[in-house]
């Protein structure tokens, strides 16, 4: 025997408090699909909870909207008020057919907004979003994934620009820069990926990073506060093939440069921004834009996201071209070895030319004493280079 049970929230008219009450858990189950078909149907990110409900009884309950009420396996029946919820359910009988309901669906995807709706709509405004996973990615590198508004819901970023985190860590405001993994193309989450700067591991950082231990110090469940886009480079892309909009300033206006090939120097977790703009690149087979990528780091561990970047190569080998330094290499490493050089510019990134782009991102000291004094010596105007500062601690 199945029931379902419909409760209206207080004062709510978009929002409905559904639970099913099965006699087993396979119809149970059959419920709970039901309700989380609906919800993803029509938009809605509830959370869903399994409780005990009733005597002898499993039970599922989600919030969904008015139309997903009439996605019935059972009869509906009046009930109890739910334990802290203040909400009174009410006696409904009423049995939509499935031809009107399909009709009704089909109504609706024609209708509906075909724009994803966008989180980020106020870059001064700070967006509460909660973490829903965490990965190990290797001893000190985690991924982050964080939950939009709804399932619709894509973060809003444009390609090349950055968020800031911002978090209360032992009493003061910690802001922070950084650049998803993640996509536009990606429908309701956020990626990062972040090297956690641990305390007492690094000479030059004793404390370690404040913002990446807090990450790390996250529970599912957990918020964190968003805001942006921010940034003074965006990539067009998507029928804009090579076309950067770049400001030489925050509030200068954008100058528009095209160019058939990209170089890209970054250090360490500098290159989540240089990824972003290479996946849009690839994924676009229409875009010619050539990428050649200078990626420095420590050691070969510290190697973020080399899987990737191997494969994106190996599949698009006259399109992208990825070369390794490390400061520390092991026996036969096939790359270069030491801080990036003119030699290494030179021989893996495009020559200086108008038709040429280069993009830095990286530690601080990477970019002021290794990147832009050899690209000056190269003959690399300013206007042929630009600088991403979302590579923080």
């Amino acid at each position: 025997m199945m029931t379902w049970q419909l409760s209206q929230g207080r004062g709510a008219t978009l929002s409905w408090r559904v639970c099913a009450c099965a006699s087993t858990q396979q119809q149970c189950g059959m419920a709970g699909k039901a309700l989380l078909s609906c919800q993803r149907e029509h938009g809605v990110y509830g959370q869903v909870e399994i409780p005990n409900y009733g005597v002898a009884c499993e039970g599922i309950c989600a919030t969904v909207t008015p139309m997903c009420r009439w996605q019935q396996l059972g009869s509906l029946e009046s009930g109890h008020t739910l334990p802290g919820q203040g909400i009174h359910l009410v006696q409904l009988r009423q049995v939509v057919t499935y031809p009107l309901w399909l009709i009704y669906s089909t109504f609706m995807r024609l209708f509906r907004n075909p724009q994803p709706a966008i989180t980020l709509k106020d870059p001064e405004v700070k967006y509460a979003l909660r973490l829903i996973d965490k990965e190990e990615v290797s001893h000190d590198t985690r991924r982050f994934r964080f939950a939009l508004p709804s399932m619709d819901h894509v973060l809003g970023l444009p390609l090349g620009q950055h968020i800031y985190l911002s978090a209360r860590i032992d009493g003061a405001l910690v802001v922070r820069p950084y650049t998803p993994v993640s996509s536009d193309d990606d429908k309701g989450f956020v990626d990062l990926v972040v090297k956690v700067y641990f305390r007492g591991v690094h000479p030059k950082f004793p404390d370690g990073g404040k913002m990446s231990q807090y990450l790390d110090s996250l529970k599912i469940g957990d918020t964190i506060d968003f805001r942006g886009p921010s940034g003074l480079l965006v990539y067009k892309g998507k029928g804009k093939s090579g076309k950067f909009d770049i400001r030489p300033e925050k509030k200068a206006e954008p100058v528009a440069k095209t160019v058939k090939y990209v170089g890209m120097i970054a250090g360490g977790t500098g290159i989540t921004p240089m990824l972003q703009i290479i996946r849009a690149i690839i994924k676009d087979k229409d875009d010619p834009t050539i990428c050649q990528l200078l990626f420095a780091n420590q050691t070969e561990k510290d190697i973020l996201l080399r899987s990737e970047l191997d494969e994106i190569q190996a599949q698009n080998p006259n399109r992208f071209k990825c070369w390794y330094t490390l400061d520390t290499a092991p026996e036969n490493w096939d790359y270069s070895q030491g801080f990036v050089n003119q030699e290494m510019i030179r021989d893996h990134l495009p020559p200086p030319q108008n038709d040429v782009l280069i993009l830095m991102c990286g530690p601080p000291p990477m970019i002021q004493y290794a990147c832009i004094p050899n690209l000056d010596k190269l003959g690399y105007a300013k206007d042929m280079r630009a600088e991403d500062p979302s590579n923080l601690k």
